[in-house]
């Protein structure tokens, strides 16, 4: 990996994500059951996914518009598997729009709404305990969208629920072409964009959950902050 550090400035945004009424003011596509657990958002689907297949999955936006230059961090609890966990960001209008102006096509929570629809992000699966080969072999995966472009992807160090010793410290620097991913202060992922390849590199933008069923995991303390890259 390139020698390429970051200094977290001011903190932009806290959210302590204590109890479900934490996220009383984010944006809901698809159905998704928030509740407290041990003090934390526990968040899961609401719909089978037997019965409703990958329209079972859900997002959740934070409906704060945060500039380029951030350092995103949060406390994950995987409780329940098999599943999937998310972390959207950068995300906008194809055109540039407001993610939720009312000109853009409704989204459900449905994956092809988020990576072939009208909007613009950058996508980051992590914990991707879904399907059986995504157990098999473990990786977190970066992809830019519009497009479904997977642009890089590293060896992931999280462990099946039963042998998980929570909580995770996720930690995803988005600064500029540059994308940086740890855990518990592991540099886990990196990736530089040319801004030619996928297309111009995003700047700022929104940031969401995302799980897809039946995962039950468990969120605390997010927050943003401004970064500076130093070298």
């Amino acid at each position: 990996m390139k020698n390429i550090t970051f200094e977290a400035q001011e903190t932009i945004y806290e959210n302590a994500l204590s109890s479900a009424d934490s996220i009383e003011d984010w944006v809901n596509e698809g159905q998704v059951k928030t509740s407290t657990w041990n003090n934390k958002l526990l968040l899961e689907n609401k719909l089978d996914p037997e019965e409703f297949g990958d329209h079972a999955h859900w997002l959740l936006w934070c409906p704060i518009e945060f500039p380029d230059k951030i350092m995103i961090e949060w406390d994950f609890y995987p409780l329940e598997e098999p599943g999937l966990c998310m972390m959207f960001f950068a995300a906008t209008g194809i055109r540039g729009e407001d993610l939720f102006d009312p000109s853009l096509p409704k989204r459900t929570g449905f994956y092809p709404d988020y990576h072939s629809g009208k909007i613009n992000t950058l996508h980051l699966s992590y914990f991707r305990h879904k399907h059986a080969e995504e157990r098999a072999f473990r990786t977190c995966n970066l992809r830019k969208s519009h497009g479904f472009h997977l642009v890089t992807q590293a060896a992931d160090p999280l462990p099946p629920v039963e042998d998980a010793i929570n909580p995770y410290h996720m930690k995803l620097i988005k600064y500029e072409q540059f994308v940086h991913f740890y855990i518990n202060d592991l540099h886990v992922l990196e990736w530089e964009d040319d801004g030619s390849t996928y297309g111009p590199i995003y700047q700022g933008g929104k940031i969401g959950f995302r799980q897809m069923a039946p995962m039950k995991a468990a969120y605390a303390n997010l927050s943003i902050k401004k970064v500076m890259k130093k070298t």
